[in-house]
């Protein structure tokens, strides 16, 4: 048994060293032993390569200004440890995962005894948070964010009211698959039988894909400028608006705060779903508690204005699809402006492609380590740029603070890369500059 918060956050970090298992059985015998809590809360359930944390913050957002409770399940952490398992955007107290990590650990134990194997960390995490939510009364539905693919994600053993994919693209290539298509068949796994689907994919293999597994499963399907679209989309200077029309009826001049037209996409896949089940009596939500909530909603790392003087943007772009999306808001939004990057990365992703992008919108790029086992060197990432303005930095911490000090009026920093990295560099830069300020 663990005394602390710390002994138990560390037994958990500590399963890292078991890597990643795709397989459902860990998580059934487990769910097993504890009763089954799974099957007794209400659930929606998002994957997909990029979007499904804004997603869910968007689908939270609205359901909390329609007078619902509402538990989420997401990953990595930005800020703390505990904000992967929430209710109503409030992380889980210390106690509650020191209380928790107790309750799984001997079932741990005994699982690493049998031919399955012990838990990875992300199963044990999956398994706090299917036993709390639960045995919380005051928890309304619970929004579940897949960890990884989705055929054989350990999130993948809930059914679901609906289940949303947000896109693919080519991430995990090393588990999940070479091709759109592959990766959309692991994706298209948490589409359950006559259990609607909402997704924003355009590729048009991997959408293919995902409509022959809705068909196999007779779900209904919702698709991105199919079954609803988003027109007179406008960038606005905190957010963006733009207008939904759906089956159900049009929305003009919604407004969100989270910034970049793929997060319009993200809001009107929530948005969509929510008028779904209301429809069918599954939730009770009016026009206003949509509006108010898409306003409402904030997802810390995406697009993240941590200062406007000086301009200092963070954003967890982790992977192609997320760097493409942050170069083209940067191009759109900032013309003229000095764009000085700060990158940090996990060494198994495709990082070539990656920094070609940021090099072609960089007048100065910086490659950073940080400690975390799947980090890139710094060393490693400068060999792959083109910049002629490229540097590496082992000591981050020192030389963030720096660049904010020598950064003139055309200038902006952004922090991007590994949520690892910047669940690390947010909370740091947010005290630099507050500290900053103060000082002033």
């Amino acid at each position: 048994m663990f005394s602390t918060y710390q002994e138990a956050l560390d037994w958990i970090h500590g399963r890292l060293r078991l890597g990643i298992k795709p397989g459902l059985k860990r998580m059934e015998w487990m769910m097993d032993k504890l009763g089954h809590p799974e099957a007794k809360i209400k659930t929606i359930h998002i994957g997909g390569t990029n979007g499904k944390g804004s997603t869910v913050t968007f689908l939270r957002s609205i359901l909390q200004a329609g007078g619902y409770t509402v538990g989420t399940f997401t990953s990595p952490y930005i800020e703390q440890f505990n904000e992967r398992i929430s209710i109503n955007g409030k992380p889980i107290s210390d106690q509650e995962i020191l209380d928790l990590t107790n309750i799984i650990r001997p079932l741990a134990d005994e699982l690493e005894e049998t031919e399955l194997g012990g838990p990875t960390e992300f199963e044990v995490i999956t398994a706090m948070s299917f036993y709390y939510f639960a045995n919380n009364s005051s928890v309304d539905i619970v929004l579940y964010e897949v960890g990884l693919g989705g055929r054989f994600d350990s999130t993948n053993i809930i059914n679901p009211l609906a289940s949303i994919i947000t896109n693919i693209g080519l991430d995990h290539t090393n588990i999940l698959g070479n091709t759109y298509e592959e990766i959309a068949f692991e994706k298209a796994g948490i589409i359950k039988e006559h259990t609607p689907i909402f997704t924003a994919v355009k590729h048009p293999g991997a959408l293919k894909v995902i409509e022959k597994q809705a068909d196999t499963m007779q779900a209904p399907i919702f698709k991105l400028n199919h079954d609803f679209s988003i027109s007179h989309h406008e960038s606005l200077t905190h957010g963006e608006q733009f207008t939904l029309q759906t089956r159900f009826n049009n929305l003009e001049q919604l407004e969100i705060t989270m910034i970049g037209q793929h997060q319009t996409e993200n809001a009107a896949l929530a948005v969509t779903a929510a008028q779904y089940l209301t429809q069918q009596g599954d939730l009770i939500l009016n026009q206003q508690a949509i509006r108010n909530g898409l306003k409402q909603a904030y997802w810390p790392g995406r697009f993240d204005i941590l200062s406007e003087d000086p301009l200092v943007i963070i954003d967890g772009a982790h992977n192609d699809e997320g760097i493409t999306a942050l170069v083209e808001e940067l191009t759109n939004r900032y013309e003229g402006k000095s764009i000085h990057v700060v990158f940090a990365a996990l060494k198994d992703k495709k990082l070539d492609a990656m920094i070609a992008k940021l090099d072609k919108i960089a007048s100065q790029i910086s490659f950073v380590s940080f400690d975390f086992p799947r980090a890139a060197k710094a060393e490693e990432l400068v060999k792959l740029s083109q910049s002629p303005n490229k540097l590496a930095v082992d000591d981050w911490q020192t030389y963030i603070p720096e660049e904010i000090q020598s950064l003139k009026s055309i200038d902006i920093l952004v922090i991007t890369g590994s949520l690892y990295f910047i669940s690390e560099a947010k909370p740091f830069v947010h005290k630099y500059l507050k500290n900053m300020t103060i000082s002033l």
